[in-house]
């Protein structure tokens, strides 16, 4: 290591730490360049040959847009309207959902039965949509309400019959077996 050389300090020109791998430098920094035009000055070379589009030679102006003669749009003054023009702004509405003034059935308790006393899936089924019918009947929606509890209710009474077939069937065969079993 070099006691001269300090890590924040630049290097000398030819010291041979750094190469310019055959590039030439940058442009110099200008304070306070013209944001609508670029700057003349040492920049790097224009390239040419296949793959490189034609470079264009010199600095002007900027190109007039759409036709229009001077230096484009002017701002317009702060606080005037445009002429012409009318602005108008809309009043927030805020929708909030109210719950129904006749809510739809929902079934809590026949489903809370069915899936405790008769058949466990249908009416944990069932629970599920006597919940939702109780959410849309909060949020005010009515067709999805009815339709949460006409399926609540479906579930509930093939649950219910379900289970009491299930019940039924065990009755008689615990009746006819009982009988075979005592001759």
């Amino acid at each position: 290591m070099d006691p001269n050389y300090s890590a924040g300090a630049p290097t000398v020109e030819g010291s041979g730490e750094k190469s310019s791998m055959g590039q030439a430098a940058p442009p110099p920094y200008q304070a306070n360049p013209a944001a609508w035009a670029p700057q003349p000055g040492p920049g790097y070379p224009p390239q040419s040959g296949p793959g490189y589009p034609p470079q264009p030679q010199g600095y002007g102006a900027p190109p007039q847009q759409y036709g229009a003669p001077g230096y484009g749009q002017q701002p317009y003054p702060a606080g005037q309207p445009y002429p012409g023009q009318t602005v108008v702004v809309q009043p927030k509405h805020y929708v909030v959902p109210t719950p129904l003034q006749n809510p739809v059935n929902d079934y809590l308790a026949y489903s809370i039965f069915t899936m405790l006393c008769c058949c466990l899936p249908l009416g944990i089924a069932a629970l599920i949509y006597s919940i939702t019918t109780r959410e849309a009947n909060h949020t005010g929606d009515q067709l999805g309400a009815e339709r949460s509890s006409r399926m609540a209710r479906t579930l509930n009474h093939v649950g219910l019959g379900i289970g009491l077939g299930t019940i039924i069937l065990c009755i008689v065969y615990a009746v006819v077996v009982g009988a075979l079993v005592s001759q």
